[in-house]
């Protein structure tokens, strides 16, 4: 197809950064907490907030961008992503159609901003290979143990796992995720699919009825104080008769498409989890290949929803890849994610796995935990949701590449009718396909997450973890999830969070530096790299509510809740007095500061294409 110029922004784009562009400062001096008239120092200096039409620094700096025609453009390559992709042209195959399919991925290599425990249930992908093991995929770990246990502080109590429980994991496998989705982008390529890495999907385009037209990669050459660089360069346009939107948890563009499609008005509000994960190389002695293990309990309290993983891989040298989950509904403003993760590792029962052993990797990532309550309107004129954006996590099975690939299967199979119709009747200029929405509803993806959709909400009860455990045993297992009724959430995390003044602080031991280590060696661990002279991707839509709220109210929870020492309180330069300081170079991209900031005043946009995190199979 030709490549086109297409002349500056979409009208939408601009007048929404034109509302955002509205603010009034205001200031606090912290060690009284009370406000002042002072003005807060500027902190966000990015284009999504300050719009470049009003910037005299970008008078004459053209502005002009390529555009290029797909028939499918997909955002994100991750395991829906590429399974879309995949299904795409396998069809396009089977039915000797000519189908030009574009996937792009804002992480400089497929795989490398994938993080999670991982253990797979292979359903989906047997289905969409049944030849997957012929064709290298890495299953090297089949399950061979599964233990359950709750702790106390210094004991574990053994729960069985029982057949027909969710978190049972016969017949799967343990795998590192990142090395998965690579073998599928792999496999996506031999396929024929374009694939765009380093290239993040800014901006979402919209024809003039309204529909999505397609996608906008972000600009590059941009300085810190939002100026242009002599090396500026607009992004790209790609086009498409359907666009599938598979960013994974918490997406910055899906969040632009609730509220352009009220998508979310028939359903409860997302709630979601922050994942944090080790690699170590551990004692050979220790080390038991195909074991999983899982626990809840000590150190969070009954009321603070969480858990950890310890599976031990078969790699070709003694690995295991650990992590813990806390669901982002807590109340307690001090409490840290971070530090609860390492002072788990020291309790008997997992520390003695890794005495003796090297860390080796970390990571961290946002999840969906809302299940069936939570997902979204899937479809709208020109576009559709795949994976984890909209939520298709199995909360108690910990387990979501399953759903995700078989979503974005599913879209697959409902759009290639309609893109490679000879004649295109659709009432909008992007393609309408609401049978992907009737498709996944009569799937096992919607029987699976409505047979558990009671379970994650049954924690929110006096008993807490004990009682939701009750509620599973009594009902989940019973009635395999065909009770009567359904279970509400209890809003968003944001809104969860108490005054400081109500709760108490939390003190967590200094790291030894054997087993338990500092966030700033983690996040180095990680790999994570941004371009230094860049505007700040974790945009405030205030300045000066970090100080004014946030720190006023709730001690500034966004120093303890990132796990990557993106955001920290210093003082002021000149007079009395605390500022908020974001390191944006240390983001992981886990999304958890966009979620439970309490203002829902953090609005996590994509940095230049390339940045974050270089996990090597996490």
């Amino acid at each position: 197809s030709e490549t086109r110029v297409v002349k500056h922004l979409t009208p939408q784009f601009h007048r929404g950064a034109e509302t955002q562009s509205s603010i009034k400062i205001y200031a606090c001096a912290v060690t009284t907490r009370t406000c002042s008239s002072v003005s807060a120092p500027r902190i966000t200096t990015h284009y999504t907030i300050h719009p470049r039409d009003k910037d005299p620094r970008w008078e004459g700096i053209e502005m002009e961008r390529f555009a290029d025609e797909a028939d499918v453009v997909i955002v994100g390559g991750g395991p829906a992503g590429l399974s879309a992709a995949i299904r795409l042209k396998q069809l396009a195959n089977e039915h000797n159609k000519e189908l030009r399919v574009c996937l792009v991925e804002k992480a400089s290599q497929i795989g490398a901003h994938t993080l999670s425990g991982a253990c797979l249930e292979p359903s989906a992908l047997f289905e969409l290979f049944p030849d997957c093991k012929e064709r290298g995929a890495p299953l090297n770990t089949p399950v061979t143990e599964d233990v359950f246990s709750i702790l106390t502080e210094k004991h574990r109590i053994p729960v069985p796992m029982l057949p027909g429980l969710p978190m049972r994991n016969h017949g799967n496998y343990i795998v590192r995720l990142g090395n998965f989705v690579r073998w599928l982008g792999e496999q996506a390529e031999e396929l024929g699919v374009e694939m765009y890495p380093g290239y993040a999907a800014a901006e979402v385009l919209f024809h003039e009825d309204g529909s999505v037209k397609g996608i906008a990669t972000n600009d590059v050459g941009i300085a810190k104080d939002g100026s242009p660089k002599d090396v500026f360069e607009r992004g790209m346009e790609l086009h498409a008769k359907v666009t599938l939107f598979g960013e994974g948890c918490h997406g910055h563009l899906a969040k632009q498409l609730y509220k352009q499609f009220n998508l979310r008005e028939n359903c409860e509000p997302q709630t979601y989890a922050i994942g944090l994960k080790e690699l170590w190389t551990i004692d050979e002695k220790k080390w038991r290949p195909g074991r999983v293990e899982h626990s809840v309990g000590w150190p969070l309290d009954r009321n603070t929803y969480g858990g950890s993983f310890l599976y031990h891989l078969n790699e070709g040298e003694p690995l295991v890849a650990l992590g813990f989950v806390v669901g982002l509904d807590y109340t307690n403003p001090y409490l840290s994610p971070f530090r609860e993760f390492q002072r788990w590792k020291h309790h008997p029962f997992v520390a003695r796995t890794l005495e003796g052993g090297h860390r080796i990797a970390y990571g961290a990532r946002a999840l969906n935990e809302g299940g069936l309550q939570s997902i979204p309107r899937l479809t709208f004129p020109g576009g559709l949701l795949i994976g984890c954006s909209p939520g298709f996590m199995n909360v108690p099975k910990i387990k979501g590449t399953h759903t995700a690939m078989k979503s974005g299967m599913l879209a697959a199979e409902a759009i290639f009718p309609k893109v490679t119709a000879d004649s295109v009747d659709s009432e909008t200029a992007g393609l309408h396909v609401p049978e992907y929405a009737e498709a996944f509803k009569n799937s096992w993806v919607w029987k699976e997450l409505y047979s558990v959709r009671n379970i994650r909400p049954s924690f929110h009860n006096y008993f807490g973890l004990y009682g939701g455990m009750i509620y599973t045993g009594a009902f989940y297992w019973i009635l395999r999830g065909k009770e009567p009724w359904t279970l509400k959430h209890c809003g968003l995390d944001a809104n969860q969070l108490k005054p400081a003044k109500d709760c108490t602080p939390i003190e967590y031991p200094k790291p030894d530096g054997k087993i338990s280590f500092d966030l700033l060696s983690s996040v180095a661990l990680s790999g994570t790299n941004h371009e230094g002279d860049q505007p700040p991707h974790l945009t405030l839509k205030d300045d000066s509510i970090p100080v004014n709220r946030n720190l006023a109210i709730y001690d500034g929870p966004e120093q303890r809740f990132c796990p990557a020492g993106v955001y920290e309180y210093v003082p002021l330069e000149t007079g009395d007095g605390m500022r908020l300081q974001i390191n944006a170079q240390n983001c992981v991209h886990c999304k958890t500061c966009d979620i439970k900031d309490p203002s829902q005043n953090i609005n996590w946009v994509v940095p230049e294409g390339g940045g974050g995190p270089a996990y090597n199979g996490m």
